[in-house]
Order: C-alpha cells, then structure tokens, then sequence
C-alpha cells in the first residue's frame, strides 16, 4: 500500500452520511488520503470503512460552524500533513420554516454551517494549496441556491452564497493552479427522501425530465472528476447533478 506521505490528502466535511460518506469513499478509491469531518463521531465509522476495504483515511469531530474551532483543527491537520490538497465543503443542515415564521436562530444556524464554514475551511486551507500551486474545492451547494425553495429562505440564500463564494475565490487563484467549483444537487436520496410519502415522490419525479431521482453516488463521481489532474482547466464552474429538473 501507498505511504500516506506519498499520496494527494483530501479533507470532506459533512463526512459522517449521505452525501458526504459517498464523497469520502469515492476519493479513498481515486487513492488520495481521506480526512473525513462532521461534528458527530459519524465519520470514524466511514473512516474506518475505507480503512477496512484498503484505502487510508482518519476521522476528526469539529462544529463546522464555530470559526475558531475550524481554525484549531486546520492547524493540527497541517502539522501533520502540511497541506491539504483537496477540500469539499459538503457539511450542511436544513431548518426549513415560512419567512414570516423563521426564528433569527434558524436563519443564523443555516448560514454558519452550510456558508460561513467554507469561508473558515477554506481561509486556512488554500494558503498551502496556492504555494504548491495545485489545488481542487468543490463547493456542494444545490439547485434550491439557483431556483429557491419555498420554505426555505435561508438554505437557499447559504446555498446561493456559496456559488458567489466559489466564483469569487476561483478568480483570485485560477493562476496558481487551484480549481475551486461548485456542484449543485437536485433531489438525491437521502434520509430526509426516505421519510416523503411515496406521492410526494412521485410528485417530485414528475419535475424531473429523467423521471426518477439521483444517489449520492451520481454526486460523488461528480466531486470525483473536478478533484482530479483532467479537470485542471476547469474552475468557477456550477456542475448541476438534477436529472435536468432545472434546466
């Protein structure tokens, strides 16, 4: 096996389920190290998954939200590693309510964790990305950031937040070598489909042209690609993985 010295580190926040256990394990088998993050011990499990079917990885619970946290736990992971040469800012929550209903704790909770935790994850990681001159972020936000969502203020303006996000920092980088892109889901299953009434998801599939809905796998071959060395002159992009629901 590799040494993990010798191998590319990529770092996935929301790593304990869903769409971010895909991401991790999708990457372990590209061969890079995984750092699989979320504020629950969740990710040990899918660590050591990727552990158990030969790819390296290691686990680490922080609140993605608290700036001074990410901060403590990027300068821990560059002791040890250097730099991290891949982050996908995965890690979100949802508190869906109407406007006239939202409590500012559910407006401000969304936009710590789905937005500001690219800001903190990305300040202190893309330093030793631009000094190597190589880098992959992959920004998962969501077609609900493109279209909006009823119910849904404040996950759709974290999630239209960071497509501004990631254009911007994509432009100040593009000539160092570091690709930064977004990749927008639809509807995916997930814990949260499992719980729709089996009419809700048909409803759902009716919007959509390819009649039926995305796995997190469909995402994660996406995060796959624009991590690798064929995606090195893609950056600033917004990759949409909806079944065509939003074209």
């Amino acid at each position: 096996m590799v040494e993990i010295e010798k191998k590319q580190v990529a770092l996935v926040t929301g790593a304990g389920r869903g769409l971010g256990a895909a991401i991790a394990e999708k990457l372990a088998q590209r061969s890079f190290h995984v750092i699989c993050v979320s504020r629950s011990q969740n990710c040990e499990k899918i660590a050591n998954e990727i552990i158990r079917v030969g790819g390296t990885a290691e686990a680490m619970a922080v609140d993605v939200s608290d700036g001074k946290a990410v901060g403590l736990a990027c300068e821990k992971l560059l002791e040890k590693h250097e730099t991290i040469d891949i982050l996908v800012n995965n890690a979100g929550i949802t508190r869906d309510a109407l406007l006239m209903r939202m409590s500012e704790d559910d407006w401000e909770d969304v936009i710590r964790t789905n937005l500001s935790s690219c800001f903190y994850w990305t300040k202190y990681l893309i330093r030793g990305m631009v000094q190597n001159r190589w880098g992959r972020i992959v920004n998962i936000s969501s077609v609900v950031g493109k279209m909006g969502n009823f119910g849904q203020a404040n996950y759709a303006a974290a999630k239209a937040g960071m497509i501004g996000f990631t254009k911007s920092v994509a432009k100040e980088v593009a000539s160092r070598g570091v690709c930064v892109n977004v990749v927008a889901p639809g509807f995916i299953e997930s814990d949260m489909t499992a719980g729709l009434p089996e009419k809700v998801i048909e409803e759902i599939k009716k919007n959509i042209p390819m009649k039926h809905i995305g796995v997190p796998e469909d995402v994660a071959n996406a995060v796959s690609f624009l991590c690798s060395e064929e995606a090195r002159y893609i950056t600033g992009i917004i990759l949409t993985i909806d079944g065509g629901m939003s074209m």
